[in-house]
């Protein structure tokens, strides 16, 4: 079995604006994002991406807007050789309609898990909010709870320890 880091989006991989980022002009890669997930490679680890995007569901932008930005994402990790496995994002709005996969339901987590024969016991979701944590511990993986827009390299000591 693999062993994974889950990862959050906003906050985590690009600055938390305190709004919906679903421009490219809004989204800033966080300063030591390449590093982080470079030695998180190094060390095995496969990397996923689980986000919440209900700006789709409330009708603010559209699916085609968060793909056109994951786009842009991903070629930039791939200039720094950095591969991530998936990116899901959960579309619905609490106020709009329940689902399970909205963190901190565990939908996308089991789709991960499952899909890259992720081992849980031997992975961590780095998130900024307790939502986060919460999705991955509810599948066996252990969280770990950062602040917005800090050092990512810090948040994966842990990883990195074990």
């Amino acid at each position: 079995m693999n062993k994974a880091v889950l990862l959050d989006r906003d906050g985590v991989i690009n600055r938390e604006r305190g709004d919906y980022t679903f421009r490219i002009e809004d989204f800033e890669i966080l300063p030591d994002v390449f590093e982080a997930l470079q030695m998180l490679q190094k060390a095995g680890y496969l990397l996923v991406i689980i986000s919440n995007q209900s700006g789709i569901g409330r009708g603010l932008f559209k699916i085609e807007d968060t793909e056109k930005m994951h786009g842009y994402l991903l070629d930039e990790l791939k200039k720094h050789h950095i591969h991530i496995e998936e990116i899901y994002y959960c579309v619905h709005h609490p106020e709009t309609g329940s689902c399970l996969c909205r963190k901190p339901d565990s939908l996308n987590v089991e789709k991960a898990l499952a899909r890259f024969n992720i081992d849980p016991k031997k992975s961590f979701f780095i998130g900024d909010k307790e939502r986060d944590t919460i999705a991955g511990e509810k599948m066996g993986v252990k969280g770990i709870l950062i602040e917005s827009n800090t050092s990512l390299v810090e948040a994966i000591q842990p990883c990195l320890a074990k």
